[in-house]
């Protein structure tokens, strides 16, 4: 007892030298509330306090909420100063550009940020209003920045905010222009960031230069450049940008192209921080897309779209028999590299290691370079040498590049317009994505995918399963021996097995309290016949998912996503 007494006596020596530096009223009577209920409020108060937030290779994200293990003014100011400081420690020039979505907090965050860069004597310029995270991205190169801060959780719940760091051309490279953060640099910013002194001795000036729409048309204009000219265009399709900021700038692409605007739904059609309608704002969860499918039918939409709330994102769904089936981000990424392509399209093509392995088959065949990276577009735009151009890149979660140049980084938008010109050109030919899905098959084999998703509470519960694979391997998988298995530590917290016709990365998620295995079956098509090559390949990949949920020690998996 004596003991847990210091404990909260530490933990309430913290929380107050932090009240007396938080510049934020409404965040120091936020924490006063809870330091006023002590000790019932013992547990807040140290999760609260129980370390600050890192700043990592995906920025910093975490919880609205007063104190250092959340996101909020103190925490923004602080990580603000320490990235202005470290840009200026490595002779960066060049102003900061600065987005935002429409989550609670976003705009003050990204107004405060500006005012550190001002204060530290560094222009600011900031987008005219909530935008996706990629008109930020592409900002970063058109604007010859030095970088850029997207204010963004992306996908994560309501309670969320974040804060994403890209580098110009200057510090990032050439491969890294307009390209988020890899390490060193986070390392170093977060070396930056603990260097802070007291906030109130972090200058601040004005809120920097709001940035016109013209910006936006650029970006839009740019978009549009994705598409070959003349092509077909008679396209019905249904989207959603999921209570996000995806909608004016994916309506504007679309009539700049030549396509017919898209039917919206129409309670997610405005940005809307509460997400009030889905679960989790995110397209791969199980429920979010119903009111899309549901618009769909209603307008007999060819094709139906889903932006995540910062449109970095793009899910596809399509007529399947008498519903509307999701494709799998494996399949969207292959039918746009497939497309690309086509369309003589030359130079790298890439993916990450718990992608589908037909990208590489595909270029295999063809004659194109490949690049295979870790998770994340920060190194799937990095990939290759440099030697070969990059073209295109995805990666399962639902993110695509089609416009290297144009944004280095997943853009919604683009893939979005991508997808419906090759919709809208098989349309025209009487045919559907998923004829030209059965086309790869029948040249190339099933290559059926599947992911084993368990959201936990108790973070160690995957730091104790991702122990448990590695002290006890499996040797077969579906009844073969197992022919390989990697383990990518120290590198990265990932284990790879190999059967002749399997494959299965295991890895925790880097943005979201969950452990992530990634099933892959090989099934040939024998006698042109995709259907049944089709039902083999899903019947191996369930009975796939089970013997990993019991290699994990999961018994109860959640549905993929």
């Amino acid at each position: 007892m004596a003991a847990e007494t210091t404990d909260l006596d530490t933990i309430r020596e913290r929380a107050e030298r932090w009240l007396a530096d938080d510049p934020d009223p409404a965040g120091r009577a936020e924490l006063r509330a809870v330091l006023d209920q002590l000790p019932g409020s013992g547990p807040e108060l140290a999760d609260r306090f129980a370390g600050p937030l890192t700043f990592g290779t995906a920025g910093l994200r975490g919880p609205l909420r007063a104190g250092p293990n959340g996101m909020n003014l103190a925490v923004v100011t602080q990580a603000a100063a320490g990235l202005v400081a470290w840009l200026a420690a490595q002779g960066g020039t060049g102003p900061l550009v600065i987005g935002y979505d429409a989550r609670r907090g976003s705009r003050e965050f990204a107004e405060r940020t500006a005012q550190v860069a001002t204060g530290a004597g560094r222009p600011a310029l900031l987008l005219p209003r909530p935008l996706p995270t990629p008109v930020l991205a592409y900002a970063v190169r058109h604007l010859s920045a030095v970088a850029g801060v997207m204010v963004t959780a992306s996908h994560n719940p309501p309670q969320d905010n974040g804060y994403k760091v890209y580098l110009g051309a200057g510090l990032g490279g050439k491969l890294g222009a307009g390209a988020q953060i890899v390490p060193p640099a986070d390392a170093g910013i977060e070396a930056a960031i603990r260097a802070v002194g007291p906030l109130a001795q972090v200058a601040l000036g004005p809120a920097g230069q709001v940035l016109g729409d013209d910006l936006v048309a650029a970006y839009v204009a740019r978009a549009v450049g994705v598409v070959s000219p003349g092509g077909p265009r008679e396209l019905t399709v249904a989207y959603t940008p999921l209570h996000g900021v995806g909608a004016t700038v994916l309506t504007a692409a679309f009539a700049a192209a030549g396509f017919p605007t898209p039917g919206v739904v129409p309670d997610q059609a405005e940005p809307d921080p509460d997400f009030p309608t889905v679960s989790f704002p995110n397209p791969e969860e199980p429920g979010a897309v119903d009111r899309l499918v549901a618009l769909a039918e209603r307008i007999d939409a060819d094709l139906a779209i889903a932006n995540d709330p910062d449109a970095d994102r793009c899910a596809v769904a399509v007529r399947e028999g008498s519903g509307w089936r999701m494709l799998r981000g494996d399949e969207v990424g292959v039918l746009l590299a497939d497309h690309l392509m086509r369309r003589g399209v030359t130079g790298l093509y890439a993916t990450t290691i718990v992608s589908s392995s037909l990208l590489r088959t595909m270029c295999a065949a063809r004659g194109l370079p490949y690049g295979e990276t870790l998770t994340g577009f920060k190194w799937i735009v990095r990939a290759g040498d440099g030697s070969e151009p990059l073209v295109f890149g995805y990666e399962e979660a639902l993110g695509y590049c089609v416009a290297p140049e144009h944004v280095r980084d997943k853009d919604g938008i683009t893939a979005a317009l991508t997808v419906a010109e090759l919709a809208a050109g098989l349309k025209a030919q009487g045919r559907t994505l998923t004829d030209r899905l059965d086309e790869l098959a029948a040249e190339f084999g099933v290559h059926q995918t599947d992911q084993l998703s368990v959201r936990v509470d108790d973070l160690p519960l995957i730091a104790d399963a991702m122990a448990r694979i590695r002290a006890a391997t499996p040797t077969t998988l579906l009844g073969q021996p197992v022919t390989e298995a990697q383990d990518l530590l120290p590198d990265a917290d990932v284990v790879i097995l190999r059967t002749a016709a399997a494959r299965v990365v295991i890895r925790p998620s880097g943005t979201e309290p969950k452990l992530k295995a990634y099933l892959e079956v090989v099934e040939p098509v024998a006698d042109g016949d995709v259907a049944a090559a089709r039902t083999r390949a899903t019947a191996a990949v369930t009975a796939l998912r089970t013997e990993m949920a019991d290699a994990l020690g999961i018994h109860h998996p959640a549905p993929p996503g």
